[in-house]
C-alpha cells in the first residue's frame, strides 16, 4: 500500500460528523497532493466504510475498551495511522460506528411508506419491521446495550444521532394521530412512550434470548419460534392501543 497519511489526530481530538467530512475531504485532495507526510488515497469512501463495518463487529463484540484499532486496522488492511486519520481517535471510530447503526435502521424504516397505509397496518408493519431487523441485526443490539454501560456518554457527543432519530419519533406521532383521528387507537398515549414500549418489545427479544431460553427451557430461535414471537409483539401494541 503505497498510502501516506497525515498525523493521527490526538485521543480526545473533534470527533463532530463535519470534522471527519473535512478528514475525508482531505483525504480525497491528498491524492493529488505531494508531500512527505502524505501518500495517495485511491478509495477514502470505500476505505471509510470498510473501516466502519469490521469496527462495528469489534465494538459489539468486545465494547469500547476491549476492541482494538490494531486489530481493526489488520482486519481492514489498513493501519492506525490511516484510521486515525479518518476518525481522530479510537472513541471518534466508537461514535462513527454508532451513527452509522442509526442512520441504517433509520434509513430503512423511511422506506416503509407507513403513510400510504391504513392506521393499523401501518403500525403492524413498522412492528413488524423492529422485530425483524432487531433479530437479523443483532450487533446494532450490542451496540446499545454496550453504549448504556458507557450511560450514554459517546452517544450525547453526537448531533447527528439526536437528528436520525427525530423522524422516527415524526412517524410513531403520525401513525397514532391517524389512527385516533379513525376511532381505531385510544387517545391518551405518548407517542415517545409508545416507541419506547415498541423498542423494548423488540430489543429484549433479542437481547435476552439466551438466558431466557435457558432458564426457561425453551428454544426461540427456531423459525415457528420467531414467528409466534413476532406475532405476539405485533399484537400486543395494537391491543395495546385499541380503545
Amino acid at each position: 500500500m503505497n498510502e501516506m497519511v497525515q498525523k493521527p489526530q490526538p485521543k480526545g481530538a473533534d470527533i463532530r460528523p463535519e470534522t471527519r467530512a473535512g478528514r475525508q475531504r482531505a483525504a480525497r485532495d491528498a491524492a493529488a497532493t505531494p508531500g512527505a507526510e502524505r501518500v495517495r488515497i485511491n478509495d477514502p469512501d470505500r476505505t471509510m466504510a470498510n473501516i466502519l463495518q469490521v469496527a462495528t463487529a469489534e465494538f459489539a463484540d468486545k465494547g469500547l475498551a476491549g476492541a482494538r484499532i490494531d486489530e481493526i486496522a489488520a482486519l481492514t488492511s489498513t493501519s492506525k495511522r490511516m484510521i486515525y486519520y479518518y476518525f481522530g481517535s479510537k472513541e471518534g471510530l466508537y461514535v462513527a460506528v454508532l451513527e452509522e447503526a442509526y442512520r441504517r435502521i433509520r434509513r430503512i424504516e423511511a422506506e416503509l411508506h407507513l403513510e400510504d397505509l391504513p392506521p393499523e397496518q401501518a403500525l403492524r408493519t413498522l412492528v413488524g419491521f423492529t422485530v425483524d431487523y432487531q433479530l437479523a441485526n443483532p450487533d446494532f443490539i450490542r451496540l446499545v446495550m454496550n453504549e448504556n454501560m458507557h450511560r450514554g456518554e459517546f452517544i450525547t457527543r453526537s448531533a447527528t444521532i439526536q437528528e436520525l432519530n427525530i423522524p422516527v419519533i415524526h412517524a410513531v406521532h403520525n401513525v397514532y394521530q391517524r389512527g385516533v383521528s379513525a376511532g381505531v387507537f385510544r387517545p391518551d398515549v405518548d407517542p415517545v412512550d409508545l416507541h419506547m414500549s415498541i423498542s423494548a418489545l423488540c430489543f429484549f427479544n433479542v437481547s435476552n434470548r439466551h438466558t431466557f431460553g435457558v432458564i426457561f427451557k425453551r428454544s426461540l430461535d427456531t423459525p415457528a419460534a420467531t414467528a409466534q414471537r413476532r406475532e405476539s409483539i405485533i399484537e400486543m401494541v395494537v391491543r395495546f392501543l385499541r380503545p
